[in-house]
């Protein structure tokens, strides 16, 4: 499991430009307005070999001007307890705000490593400027300019010294590691105790390769998996537990350590937009899907119809992805829970097919003949060979072309659909690639 790295400051001083030159993205909303990043801010890095995770803390910002403070308070108090490394942007061409130095005083406490960013340092003269955040005992500060990247490959070099866990081996045997996702609230902690249970001597707790994600080695009713903690039923940290980004910072850690992922939805809310960004987390780090809707105990109505359309509903937030199993079930009542585990199981199964090369050809060339790709500017594209890489996390399957570029995305789900109607694919994500030959 990767580090993490949080960036924290206060509005307006360039987070998300900064989180999107590092990760190298266009996602967040970027606008003059403080506080109007609204995305929740997560991505990978990848530096000197070696892989990261960053989260710009200002995308939880509740849009209030009065409680700024408090928010950002809140925000450093996750940084601190979840975070490998600091990010603390100031703005040069600013100075020091009051703020500023309150949050100083939290992260010299915190005895975490920080790095003092010092933004919209666009030319030397501003350089100099950046002598005052010396006073904030937070070490040298480093001169970049999120906008036009200036100082941003040194910044980088500089978070790789400051990293204390080395991406670890993972000392895990080969067996599924499955993780309970979903928003506060919708009975995850339920489902982990029911499946539990008092029987806990059957469960081993191995301290997983971070600090806070725990494996639970989950061995009965001839099942053999790791149940990946989200460390939120264990510990309580210093930041109140129903911080609703708290848990989704949990939720990063739990994905990026998971095979499997099983999304609780409650059945008496229906889904909702934290629903979605997680399911977005699941998607972004391509690991297999289980969709649960718990609480089924307290739906009145469970016709099939009412089922069907649960189910449909279900389908279509969550397009184009659809085919993943949805298991009706109450962790109270104990109702279908081991189903929900023996579909995690099978899509982890899943997630390790292998297709042959010559069924492919045979089943996938004939209907490229019938459905060719569309023409582009009178040159007709033509697949002659597709094959599936060996050893990828997920199914891979490379399709080999003349003119790989005129290839668009609706041409690409187009192949993946058929692929799932061929082939056992459900609740895992698949790559398509299109190479010259």
């Amino acid at each position: 499991m990767g580090n993490l790295v949080a960036i924290v400051g206060r509005p307006n001083v360039g987070k998300s430009t900064l989180f999107n030159r590092l990760t190298e993205s266009r996602q967040a909303i970027v606008d003059e307005t403080a506080g109007t990043t609204r995305d929740r801010q997560y991505g990978t890095t990848e530096w000197g070999g070696q892989e990261f995770s960053i989260v710009d803390t200002g995308g939880w910002v509740v849009n209030s001007e009065d409680i700024f403070e408090e928010e950002i308070n809140k925000q450093v108090a996750v940084a601190i307890e979840e975070a490998d490394v600091i990010l603390f942007v100031l703005d040069v061409m600013n100075g020091l705000t009051d703020l500023d130095l309150s949050v100083a005083n939290i992260l010299r406490r915190s005895k975490k490593p920080v790095i003092i960013v010092s933004n919209k340092a666009d030319n030397f003269n501003l350089h100099l400027q950046s002598a005052e955040f010396y006073q904030l005992g937070l070490g040298d500060p480093i001169n970049i300019s999120a906008i036009n990247g200036s100082g941003t490959g040194d910044l980088l070099d500089l978070i790789l010294t400051k990293f204390t866990k080395k991406a670890e081996e993972e000392v895990l045997e080969e067996i599924p590691r499955i993780a309970i996702v979903g928003r506060p609230n919708a009975g995850k902690s339920s489902l982990v105790n029911a499946l539990i249970g008092e029987e806990r001597n059957i469960v081993t707790n191995i301290a997983g390769t971070t600090r806070d994600s725990i494996y639970t080695r989950f061995n009965k009713f001839n099942l053999d998996f790791y149940l990946v903690d989200t460390a939120g039923i264990r510990k309580k940290g210093k930041v109140t537990e129903d911080l609703e980004y708290y848990s989704v910072i949990r939720s990063i850690k739990a994905i990026e350590n998971s095979d499997v992922c099983i999304l609780m939805i409650d059945a008496t809310q229906g889904i909702e937009s934290q629903d979605l960004n997680i399911f977005s987390l699941i998607q972004k780090n391509k690991k297999g899907l289980v969709v649960c809707v718990n609480k089924w105990d307290l739906v009145e109505n469970k016709e099939q119809i009412v089922i069907k359309t649960f189910e449909n509903a279900i389908r279509n937030r969550l397009a184009p992805f659809t085919d993943f199993p949805i298991i009706f079930a109450s962790a109270l009542t104990k109702q279908r829970i081991l189903k929900v585990l023996e579909e995690a199981k099978e899509v982890y199964k899943i997630r390790k097919t292998k297709i042959p090369t010559h069924q492919l050809n045979s089943v996938m060339l004939p209907i490229i003949e019938h459905t060719p790709p569309p023409a582009n500017k009178g040159k007709y594209i033509k697949i002659k060979y597709i094959t599936q890489l060996p050893n990828t996390q997920v199914p891979s399957f490379v399709f080999f072309c003349n003119l790989p570029q005129w290839i668009k995305e609706p041409y690409k789900r187009f192949l993946e659909n058929r692929i799932r109607e061929n082939w056992k694919l459900t609740g895992t994500p698949i790559n398509i690639f299109i190479r010259e030959k």
